[in-house]
């Protein structure tokens, strides 16, 4: 009994760094915010297919995160709006009402408080698919907040003319998708995982050539290839 308690604690449990702290990282290297880089919240409504809907939560969580942590209060309003459109039908609309708009604005002078409430949204939101049985679509959810995380990054490190540390933050985003290779192993057979690793593959190539660190020509190789799979992913 005690075996299967913590499994069922475990598999609820976030399995990568969440958006929020990977933008939070992003946003120490003190750039400007990037207007328009984000997934338009106005094509949420575009998305009905279950995989699509699963994919772009991630997104636009990713997105939520950096307009929160950049204290862009208008794209805070709006991503969390998509959210809720993309979320009505798994029941999640809740974990994104005015509630959670309003414990942002009040941290918003506070990151590290501002972490804490949407890695706690986000965390919820994960578990509660998988309580639901729908263990697939939390699978996809944080892959697209994955892909999100690392094309922000990808998009932020040019504006900044590649500054220190952002090798170091690229490097860990591999490392976190070796360990969503992992995650996504007992689902190998779902054909919404298999899309969702058919989609991803671009990078998955380039980072097959990456070792301990990053060449100029991997840095290109890599902001190509997470341009391509971004666009698949939102379109």
């Amino acid at each position: 009994d005690k075996e299967q308690i913590e499994q069922n604690i475990e598999k609820n449990v976030y399995p990568l760094p969440t958006s929020a702290e990977v933008i939070k990282r992003l946003s120490d290297f003190d750039l400007g915010y990037i207007i328009g880089l984000a997934n338009p919240p106005a094509n949420a409504k575009k998305y009905v297919s279950a995989y699509n809907r699963a994919v772009n939560i991630g997104i636009y969580g990713a997105d939520l995160s950096y307009a929160t942590l950049y204290n862009v209060q208008q794209d805070v309003i709006d991503n969390l709006g998509a959210i809720r459109t993309l979320s009505n039908d798994l029941n999640l609309s809740k974990l994104y009402d005015e509630s959670l708009y309003n414990k942002i604005k009040a941290q918003f002078d506070n990151r590290d408080t501002l972490v804490s409430i949407l890695t706690d949204a986000y965390s919820k939101t994960y578990s509660y698919m998988v309580d639901g049985g729908q263990e697939n679509l939390a699978i996809l959810m944080v892959g697209g907040g994955w892909a999100e995380g690392v094309y922000l990054t990808a998009s932020v490190s040019e504006s900044g003319n590649h500054v220190t540390g952002f090798e170091a933050l690229m490097l860990e985003q591999k490392k976190s998708f070796e360990l969503f290779e992992e995650t996504v192993k007992p689902y190998a057979n779902d054909e919404l995982v298999k899309q969702f690793m058919k989609d991803v593959q671009p990078i998955r190539d380039v980072y097959a050539t990456i070792g301990t660190s990053l060449t100029m020509k991997n840095i290109e190789d890599l902001k190509k290839a997470i341009t391509t799979v971004r666009t698949t992913l939102v379109k």
